[in-house]
């Protein structure tokens, strides 16, 4: 795997606007792209709140973070996306804490995991990386109507290519939607995991492509709705499916993975650009390169799409007025 890290520094110079005297909040920040990401938005000068579940890893990640960054302000916060009350009182806390909210990156994500239900019912898959997202920004949009320049960034991946949503997904039907496939399956990215995964990545386009028209609609101009992947980029994410039986991390394929801080930088840019626009989607072209500003495919606003996911969210958690 190529680990040598191309685009990062580019990014920064070119693209980064002083993040100083904002407040943004990422979703999973223990590894990867939600740590480099973290990490950077320190060092912009953003006071960055860290909403991960309670573990060793979150404890370490922050006190890593600021070691790194030591001029950087970091706030920790409990936020377990397989529990919707988790959920539900992080948002409570950021409320109680902070006046507004400037950026929020829905970045935390699981891969090709079994089929299990959590807690609340649900897929584990489409809980972790759509539902519990779209609760996390219906509680904290209070607080990002009151920014100047309040963003929402939405993580998906080469895996939102593929079938139209399917409503069964995000019902509460967690492991009864197609078991865990075979091993060749799994090994080929096949398979009712990567259907699941595929769901997830694509409702994260369409709920960003919602937002978008729903701003327009009522004049919300000081919001914006933006979209990142990453390519392919060598995560904990990756080593988490392939314990879980999902994929092999010796696999040729993997071979074109680039770096955590390279992978990055499309939910980055889509936090620090100055010149961001609402509905911008920004990575590489392909599996690796420089985040690029993308033409989004004309399915990621299709709206069935944007109809199964909404729907499908408030169902699950209450209606998200937006307004």
């Amino acid at each position: 795997m190529n680990q040598k890290t191309l685009h990062l520094a580019s990014v920064l110079e070119k693209h980064a606007a002083s993040q100083r005297g904002k407040v943004t909040a990422v979703t999973g920040t223990t590894s990867g792209t939600g740590y480099v990401c973290a990490r950077e938005l320190g060092r912009l000068g953003a006071e960055v709140i860290l909403l991960n579940r309670a573990s060793h890893r979150a404890a370490e990640s922050l006190e890593k973070l600021k070691s790194e960054v030591p001029e950087g302000k970091f706030v920790s916060m409990v936020c377990d996306l397989q529990d919707f009350a988790s959920v539900r009182a992080a948002a409570a806390a950021i409320g109680d804490r902070f006046e507004r909210l400037d950026t929020l990156c829905n970045n935390a994500g699981v891969m090709a995991m079994p089929d299990v239900a959590t807690k609340d019912g649900y897929d584990i898959q489409m809980q972790t990386n759509v539902l519990s997202h779209f609760l996390l920004t219906k509680e904290l949009f209070g607080l990002l109507k009151k920014s100047p320049d309040g963003r929402i960034v939405n993580h998906s991946s080469m895996a939102r290519r593929g079938v139209p949503l399917d409503a069964a997904y995000f019902e509460q039907r967690g492991g009864d939607l197609g078991g865990d496939g075979t091993e060749q399956e799994n090994r080929s990215y096949s398979g009712p995991r990567w259907a699941r995964y595929h769901q997830t990545k694509l409702a994260n386009c369409a709920f960003t492509y919602d937002l978008k028209a729903r701003f327009e609609q009522a004049e919300l101009t000081n919001l914006k709705a933006l979209l990142a992947h990453p390519g392919l980029a060598a995560t904990q994410l990756q080593v988490t499916t392939s314990q879980a039986g999902g994929m092999d991390l010796n696999s040729p394929f993997m071979k074109q993975a680039q770096s955590p801080e390279d992978g990055a930088t499309g939910i980055l840019r889509a936090c620090v650009d100055p010149h961001a626009a609402s509905g911008d989607f920004f990575g590489p072209q392909q599996w690796a390169g420089f985040p690029e500003k993308l033409e989004p495919e004309d399915y990621l606003s299709d709206p069935e799409n944007l109809r199964i996911h909404w729907e499908g969210c408030e169902a699950a958690v209450g209606v998200f007025a937006i307004d």
